[in-house]
Formats: structure tokens, C-alpha cells, sequence
């Protein structure tokens, strides 16, 4: 059994995930900086990015593994992968070629809250790619 010392300043890699046997994995440009996305990753899918370098994640509403760029072809190639204190928190530093968005920003987060107001977003971010002429149109 690992102790906190063991998690917390040891170089044994112990990720801990949740009671859902899911870790958050947040994609980072390793370039820019920029953060990319929050996804969920369950042990499958971690072993698969190690293996394989490049992100692949678990979605919670298909219940599925799904390889980043499987469908729009905007692969994420992983440079690093960042372990948090706890071990329950993971960044992968990861070179991309065009958006991450499924809705065609280079980011998901391409709104901010806007300053002075508790409800309202404003765009931040322009669009790096037509989703509709990727992924079809959607309703």
C-alpha cells in the first residue's frame, strides 16, 4: 500500500482515480501554453496514451474510450504528461496541427464570464475550423 509520501514526493507513478475509476486530464499546447481542453481519462485509456502517444480519453456520456482527432482528425501528440501532488490530477503537454473544439475553436474554452457581470460570456476566441464540413451538420 502507498503512503502519502509515497504519492506525494516518490517516483513511483500511482495515479489515483476517482470512485468511478476516472482521473481528470486536462490537454495543455506545449508550444503556446494554452490549456485545450478537460477531459477523463479511466486506466484504459491512460495505458493507451502512455503506449501510444497520443490522447486518448473516456467519455462519460458514451461511456467509451474515444482517441482524440478520431473523427475530425486533429490528433493531440503527447510531449509530457504532468502528475499533480496527488496524483489525481493530470496535464498533458500535447503538440496539435489545428482546433481541439468539437465546435471549431482551437480551445473549448474560447468564452470568458464577462467583466462586471455574474451571467454573461463573451467571445475570446475566433474559430480555427467549419466543424459542419468536419463532423457533418449537426442539430
Amino acid at each position: 500500500m502507498s503512503t502519502n509520501k509515497d504519492i506525494e514526493e516518490g517516483v513511483e507513478f500511482i495515479p489515483k482515480f476517482d470512485d468511478k475509476g476516472l482521473i481528470t486530464a486536462i490537454a495543455q499546447d506545449s508550444q503556446t501554453g494554452q490549456i485545450l481542453m478537460v477531459a477523463y481519462m479511466n486506466q484504459q485509456a491512460l495505458e493507451i496514451t502512455i503506449q501510444t502517444g497520443y490522447g486518448t480519453y473516456f467519455s462519460r456520456s458514451r461511456q467509451k474510450l474515444w482517441k482524440k482527432g478520431e473523427e475530425s482528425g486533429h490528433v493531440q501528440k503527447v510531449e509530457q504528461i504532468l502528475v499533480d501532488c496527488d496524483q489525481d490530477c493530470l496535464i498533458l503537454k500535447v503538440t496539435v496541427d489545428a482546433g481541439q473544439c468539437h465546435v471549431g475553436y482551437r480551445t473549448c474554452f474560447y468564452r470568458a464570464l464577462k467583466n462586471n457581470t455574474n451571467k454573461k460570456l463573451e467571445f475570446i476566441g475566433d474559430r480555427a475550423y467549419d466543424p459542419n464540413k468536419i463532423y457533418g451538420k449537426r442539430s
